[in-house]
């Protein structure tokens, strides 16, 4: 198989464990067998390998996930980078252009899904069957995958198949309907559209050419920005008329909200948290305090050091409407760490932010610059290398450096290294670094 596994979105309705950079599909939040802990792409990934060990995975994202991905997967990975967020269609362009580029043949057949679902071995069968049905010579330009309804959802579009068969051809497809619409599609035989779907690489890839003018990697990746926002569904789906569905009937989550995630979490409580005659309640704690629940039901709570979530199961999707401006307060990147412990806006215009760093073994943060702030870095553990205008300093615990505005100036950890790091200035901004070549050799 040739899978494209589409990581993106923020995951805002699973905040403050999730954000842009620490999206669900990073929560190390599934037990297995072994009693050791994966996230949902590391399941995923894992899965299809198990059914399919010479499948060829793709992840298509944006770059800031780069070094989740990398730390989760391995640096082996097949990543088709989306330059700027353009929408769906786009995105699978780009992977499709990417996987030709690799070598894959214009007649094979491209499984499409995304990275998150909660599924079984059963999944990814199906996912063989619907990468068979795309490949064959007189199937139809686009195969789905059509999941049989365990109850009437409103969250969910729906296919309508023309018959009952395990393949069928695709009738019409129907927005997301309330709740008695919804009855009344299953009674039909209507499906969930979980978004997956397969081709033939060479029909993706026309389609791309008569929307952006090329099918070729380097040319979408140079444009990128400048390409049309659309879907795959409006670019796709809604003008093809060769479209059947295969049906899945196995176990099928959409672990979007708190509400459905708590449902595959094994262990109600994890971090430093107490709970007392709760019911139904599921709590996550990340920070150094305790945390203690007593008599609440139905309910999950979540204490992160992006921020503090108290809520109803059932009301948790109401949460996105609430954190769409949130900023990160974690982040993991490919140097290391960091997480922010305090930030003011002070009444002279200046701003100050207070971050804890760890620089992991061997790595560094680039060579850089800035022009409206001042850092102090304090180091409280490790040993590492400092470099201020060329000049490189050993440092290690009790070690302070002031870094003023112009100063060129980057760390390498030597062991692990932490830092407290206070920013000084009137803009305090990822904008404001200037990066600049160094040979740490």
């Amino acid at each position: 198989m040739n899978i494209i596994l589409l990581s993106g979105g923020s995951g805002k309705r699973l905040w403050p464990l999730s954000n842009d950079v620490r999206s669900k599909q990073f929560l190390k939040i599934f037990i297995k067998e072994d009693g050791t802990r994966e996230s949902m792409i590391q399941r995923m990934y894992r899965m299809i390998k198990e059914v399919d060990k010479s499948a060829t995975v793709t992840i298509a994202t944006s770059e800031n996930q780069i070094p989740q991905i990398r730390a989760q997967l391995g640096e082996d990975i097949d990543i088709s980078v989306e330059p700027t967020r353009r929408d769906t269609f786009p995105a699978i362009a780009l992977a499709a252009a990417f996987l030709k580029k690799n070598g894959v043949g214009m007649n094979k057949s491209v499984v499409v899904c995304p990275v998150d679902p909660y599924v079984n071995t059963d999944y990814f069968e199906c996912l063989k069957a619907l990468s068979d049905a795309a490949g064959k010579a007189d199937g139809a330009n686009l195969t789905l995958m059509g999941i049989e309804p365990t109850y009437p959802s409103k969250k969910y579009g729906y296919i309508i198949p023309i018959t009952t068969n395990p393949i069928a051809p695709v009738k019409e497809f129907k927005e997301k309907p309330d709740v008695e619409t919804a009855k009344k599609y299953i009674e039909d035989g209507a499906l969930w559209n979980g978004g997956v779907f397969a081709f033939k690489l060479s029909y993706l890839l026309e389609t791309a050419l008569s929307l952006f003018g090329t099918d070729e990697y380097d040319e979408l990746f140079e444009k990128y920005d400048t390409l049309q926002k659309i879907s795959f569904d409006y670019a796709v789906v809604e003008k093809e008329k060769s479209i059947n569905v295969i049906r899945f009937k196995g176990e099928w989550k959409d672990l979007g909200t708190w509400n459905t995630l708590s449902e595959a979490m094994i262990e109600p409580i994890s971090g430093n948290a107490i709970a007392d005659d709760c019911e139904n309640t599921h709590i996550v704690s990340e920070l150094g305090i305790p945390l203690i629940a007593i008599g609440i039901k139905n309910a999950v709570i979540v204490a992160t050091p992006d921020g503090i979530l108290v809520s109803d199961k059932e009301l948790s999707p109401k949460l996105k409407d609430y954190v769409e401006a949130a900023r990160p307060m974690y982040e993991r990147r490919e140097w290391g760490e960091y997480k922010v412990l305090d930030y003011k806006h002070h009444d002279d215009g200046q701003n100050s932010l207070t971050k804890e760093l760890i620089i992991s073994l061997g790595q560094h943060i680039s060579y850089q610059k800035h022009k409206h702030r001042t850092e102090v870095w304090t180091f409280t553990e490790g040993i590492g290398e400092l470099i201020m205008d060329g000049k490189v300093t050993k440092v290690g615990r009790g070690d302070v450096a002031v870094i003023k505005p112009g100063i060129k100036h980057a760390i390498k950890g030597i062991t692990e290294l932490h830092i407290i790091e206070v920013q000084i200035g009137d803009e305090l901004t990822e904008e404001d670094i200037e990066r600049l070549d160094w040979d740490w050799e």
